[in-house]
Parts: C-alpha cells; structure tokens; sequence
C-alpha cells in the first residue's frame, strides 16, 4: 500500500511538532460522525461499495459501450478530475489514442470556450455517443452550458427519445435542479450522496462510472482504498502532521512532483483537494503541482536557489510497466553509450533520487509518498490515502475541511456581468 518516507523533511522541524495523537483523534471523530458530519461521507464510500452499486454502474458502463464510440463527461473540478486522474493514471494519457474496444472519452464543461467544444464535438464526429453530466446542482454555469450544447446534438442526431437512452446523470439523490430534471425527463441516474463534496467524490459513481466505461476494474480500485484504510492510515497521519508543522515553520508552498505523465490529473485532483479544503481564514498551504523531471527545466532553479517557503512532496511509483530498454547507437556522440541496455525505468529513478537530494541540500524539505504501481487497486489506495490526509491537515489548521464558501465570489460576480441575477 502507501508508504511514507518522511525522513527527508524531519530534519526541518522539532519532532516534538508532530501531533499523531491528534490527528488520530481527529480522524476516529470523523469515523464517528463527531466531526464534519456534513461532509464526511466519503469515509463510508469504500466501506458500503456493494454489489447493488457495482452492478449498477457496470451494467450502465456495459451500455455505453454497447452502443457508443464516445463518451462525454460532463463537469467541473471534483465532477471531472478524479475520473479524468483515473483513466490517465491506470489506463493512459493517450488513452483515447489507443487500440481499445471501450469509448473514447472526452471531457467537457470545464471553462468557458466555445473554441474547446467545437474541437471536441469534430473529434466525434459521425460516431455514436453518449453523456455523463456529473453536477451535485445542476446550475454550475461552465457544465449547464456544455450539456446544453451536447443534449441538443443527440437530440438532433437521436430524436428526443433517444437521447435521452443516451444521458446518464449523476447529481444529488433528492434535490436540485438536475436531479428534478432527471426525474422529469427519465434519465438514468446515480447518486452523489449528501454528506460527499465534489472533491472527495472521486469512489462515488462521480468517478466510478467514466472509469468503468474506460474498461478500469472499479471492484479494485475500492478494495484499494479498503485496504489502505487497513494499512496506511498511520502514514497518512504522519504525513498531515508534517506538512502542518512544516506551514508553521514558514513553508507555506507544497509542490506535489511526481517522474511518470500518468499522474499529471492526479496532481491537478490533489490541488483541489488541499486547496479548496485548507484555503479558508487566511490559512493555507498553496498546493501545487509540477511534472518532474519536465519542469525541472522551467521550475527547477527558482525551487533549488528561490525563496525558501516550499516543501516538496515526491510521488514515486515503485513498479513501472515499461521494461523499455535504452539502445546501443554508436553513431551517436551524446555521451550516453555506458548506458546502453539499461532501462528507461533506472533512469527515472536516478533522477528522482538526484532530484530529491539535491533539494534537500538547497534547504527544500521532501517527503515521499511511495506508490506500488499503476493499477486499479494503487489509485484507490491513493485517493483514500489523500483525502484522509487532507480533511486530518485540515483539521489541524482547525478550518472546515468540506466547505468552500470563496467559491462563491467570482460566480456571483459572472452572474451579475451576464444579467442573470
């Protein structure tokens, strides 16, 4: 499962800062509904999967399948982010470039560009389709107006009928203006439940769903998540408590890095996470996220000689699947011959371990969170691994882990600019 090789940053801190004690109570108070029992439903997604919501989501996955070549999913920040960190982490970032007999899937109603959609609705094409609006609400502008655009051509291309047999909804199981307009208009529908924010839904059908149309086992991924519970809850702790004692020494920055392009969306999931979670009060750790060693090449000298407010959490996957070999090329001057016949995989790791020390002697602290590989069941280990994490650092920082009243400001403000209040 998840370990934590903290021994880089504790040199940067009196161990006597770290509080496990209370983040452990902290975590039982949500376990028993003591703490944050507006929002602390996602402790129980892992718990309560069975097989009434597995065979659910599947059957309906089956279908998409069945009968489209293209699925769009429709949300923004936690209703895209976890499905999209999936597919790239346990698939592929290229995944709708591969040979495959599941859909391509494109996600839509994340900003505002006209531009964007168009691409994407010439990248389907003639194809069959389908969609998964994802909205606890239903009237979040950027997916309102994208599922607007996309309802109107399947209805074109299908008939109201059949559009409809092609729009899977998923929002609150009791209110909101999407959940009145799927019961009105018999879409199938999964439930958000209450007590789960958008960021911390990723192990609900929020997720669940885009990943079981991309052909992801979703039985692992929550038995991932099940075991981390079981195993790794110390370390997540741990880690919680670091990076609030190392916020209380000045590093108000945390650079999440990690050496594989999979985990790219799993970074930008991470920086909702922490940012919409701990940013409230005029408190928080800046979260975010960078590509290593890519920008090692535009970030690299500000993090090794800048002002020292970071500290730097490593991602290392500890199994690649590549076995992918450097060739023998003795036409080529680029000094690299003594490194034929290695595999990629050893330099990756080189340079990680290079990186992480070089860092630590430019006074960066770094922690590791190391991760078994890329499968179904390491994704699900990781989300559980990061959301108890950050609701416990949350805690600490003694904000609200699962409100996010700023998020507000600028909708009023569009809302107000296009004459709609």
């Amino acid at each position: 499962m998840i370990k934590a090789d903290l021994s880089g940053a504790m040199a940067f801190i009196d161990e006597r800062e770290l509080s496990p004690g209370e983040g452990r109570k902290l975590l039982d108070g949500l376990y028993g509904g003591h703490i944050g029992r507006e929002g602390a439903g996602w402790l129980k997604l892992p718990v309560d999967y069975g097989d009434r919501v597995s065979d659910d989501i599947k059957k309906a996955a089956g279908r998409i399948t069945g009968d489209s070549a293209a699925l769009v999913v429709i949300g923004i920040g936690g209703s895209y982010l976890g499905a999209r960190a999936a597919i790239d982490f346990i698939k592929s970032p290229n995944y709708n470039l591969l040979s495959k007999k599941t859909p391509d899937i494109y996600f839509v109603g994340n900003n505002l560009s006209g531009d964007y959609l168009e691409q994407v609705i010439a990248l389907i094409g003639g194809r069959d389709f389908s969609v998964n609006y994802i909205s606890k609400s239903g009237s979040t502008i950027e997916p309102s107006i994208a599922f607007r655009v996309f309802k109107n051509l399947l209805t074109a291309r299908y008939g109201a009928d059949g559009a409809k047999k092609r729009i899977y909804v998923t929002t609150d199981p009791g209110k909101g203006k999407l959940r009145s307009l799927a019961d009105r208009e018999g879409y199938q529908s999964f439930p958000i439940p209450g007590d789960v924010g958008g960021r911390y839904s990723v192990l609900s059908a929020v997720g669940l769903l885009p990943a079981a149309a991309a052909g992801i086992n979703i039985d692992d991924m929550m038995a991932g998540a099940r075991e981390m519970m079981e195993k790794s809850e110390a370390d997540a702790l741990k880690y919680a408590s670091l990076r609030q004692a190392l916020y209380r020494r000045g590093k108000k920055i945390e650079l999440l890095c990690c050496f594989e392009p999979c985990f790219h969306y799993a970074g930008e999931w991470w920086k909702q996470l922490f940012g919409e979670s701990e940013g409230k009060n005029g408190k928080g750790i800046f979260p975010a996220y960078t590509d290593f060693t890519t920008d090692l090449h535009s970030l690299g000298q500000y993090i090794q000689e800048g002002e020292r407010t970071l500290m730097e959490t490593f991602v290392t996957i500890d199994t690649a699947r590549s076995k992918l070999r450097i060739p023998t090329d003795g036409d080529l001057d680029d000094g690299l011959n003594k490194l034929s016949g290695r595999e990629i995989l050893t330099v990756n790791n080189a340079a990680s371990k290079a990186v992480k020390q070089a860092h630590l002697d430019g006074g960066v602290p770094v922690m590791e969170l190391h991760v078994p590989d890329v499968s179904a069941r390491s994704f699900g280990a990781l989300v559980q691994f990061f959301e108890i994490a950050c609701a416990v650092s949350a805690l600490l920082m003694k904000v609200n882990p699962f409100d996010q009243p700023g998020v507000e400001a600028y909708k009023k403000n569009l809302y107000a600019n296009l004459g709609l209040q």
